[in-house]
């Protein structure tokens, strides 16, 4: 009788949260690799192709790279909304004294990094991208984290997670006061009016979390069209949905676990796949030692672990708040070098920061190639050095 080959180490493999982060680096090869052949130019037009609906009331007619990164994307954001909330109603962001570190530590880590890239680029043609830096892939940080296992202390991912949705909040904010355009207040207005549908219905205790979407596809359409960036629609329309502190699963969580593996497996991958389509020419490699390409990878390689590390130091000295279950000083620069992994959020950033495409590019290229490095040394620091200082405490 023949052995059937056993599948169910690559079937928990695909259940893992290590397989968004595996696609998402596969897809930025597959990107990378179109873009430096013959395909690349293809790939171009079809991502330009224009696609929807257009009359003289309604304006839905888009590139599928806008469809992307103003559609797809605001679903993205969508999640994150929900796991800002969640944390702020019954985890880690839910009580003072449970929150203040990694707030403190978030803000320290996404200041410093801005400072350096102002630093570098304070007078120049490029300064508008000081939220480039800022940003942490929350994703690709905790699937790294993931691989040290036991190695390290559990506390510090529960940490990291909580650091990054910080992070990802201060992103948000960012975007929505200083990378969106003319304020239409019209269109904001009826998103408003949308927003007070939302609330209504979180009030009257409307249990369907599909319910919010409808409003919040209206939403979406009024805040794309008003001058803010589409996506920011997502986090609002998060803010709305109900959820407890009970261990009856609320629509807020219903509505999280939904969108977590489209989310993970689909999306971010897709936005990865048409965003690092990067034709690396010799003005690139020349950019990043420009103060565009300083101001970003020393702004994430250095930044964030500088002011992560520093502003968790003063707190647990001054006793504002404690550091992670059984972590060292050590766990905290390996975190900080982690929360450099910017990756999606600073890509998105990128493209909002600039016109000039070979800025756009200069800086996606920096971020793959920063983000890359942050993450080899964070693990590094962690496996070694941190796994030690874990057996000093046990």
């Amino acid at each position: 009788m023949k052995s059937r080959i056993n599948l169910e180490v690559f079937k928990n493999f695909v259940q893992s949260s290590n397989f968004g982060g595996f696609l998402l680096f596969l897809c930025v090869i597959i990107s990378l690799v179109i873009a430096n052949t013959s395909l690349a130019i293809p790939l171009q037009e079809i991502l330009a192709t224009k696609i929807g609906f257009e009359n003289e009331t309604i304006h839905l007619n888009y590139s599928i790279s806008m469809w992307i990164n103003d559609g797809l994307m605001a679903i993205f954001f969508l999640l994150v909304g929900l796991e800002i909330k969640r944390e702020m109603v019954e985890g880690e962001l839910s009580s003072p004294k449970k929150a203040v570190l990694p707030i403190i530590a978030a803000i320290g880590g996404a200041v410093v990094p801005a400072l350096i890239y102002i630093g570098f680029n304070g007078s120049t043609p490029t300064s508008a991208g000081w939220g480039i830096p800022m940003a942490t892939d929350i994703a690709f940080a905790l699937a790294v984290i993931s691989l040290l296992d036991k190695r390290i202390p559990s506390s510090l991912k529960i940490f990291l997670a909580a650091l990054a949705i910080v992070d990802d909040l201060i992103a948000i904010l960012v975007i929505a006061i200083f990378y969106s355009s003319g304020i239409e207040f019209t269109y904001l207005a009826l998103a408003g009016m949308g927003m007070v549908i939302l609330v209504l219905m979180n009030r009257f205790d409307v249990k369907n979390p599909y319910l919010y979407l409808i409003p919040g596809v209206f939403i979406w359409y009024f805040v794309h069209h008003s001058g803010i960036h589409a996506t920011i629609a997502g986090v609002l329309v998060a803010m709305t949905l109900p959820t407890n502190i009970s261990d009856e699963e609320s629509p807020l969580e219903r509505l999280e676990h939904a969108l977590v593996k489209p989310v993970n497996f689909l999306i971010i991958p897709i936005f990865a796949f048409a965003n690092t389509n990067i034709t690396v020419h010799k003005e690139m490699i020349a950019g990043l030692t420009s103060p565009l390409g300083l101001g970003i990878s020393l702004g994430l390689i250095l930044g964030k672990p500088i002011g992560i590390v520093t502003t968790s130091f003063i707190c647990a000295k001054l006793k504002i708040g404690q550091l992670p279950l059984n972590a060292k000083m050590v766990h905290m620069v390996g975190l900080g070098l982690l929360a450099g992994i910017g990756f999606t959020m600073s890509i998105f950033i990128s493209m909002l920061s600039f016109n000039e495409p070979i800025f756009v590019e200069e800086a996606k290229l920096a971020v793959l190639l920063t983000s890359l490095i942050a993450g080899v040394l964070g693990y590094i620091v962690l496996r070694f050095w941190g796994g030690k200082a874990k057996k000093k405490v046990a």
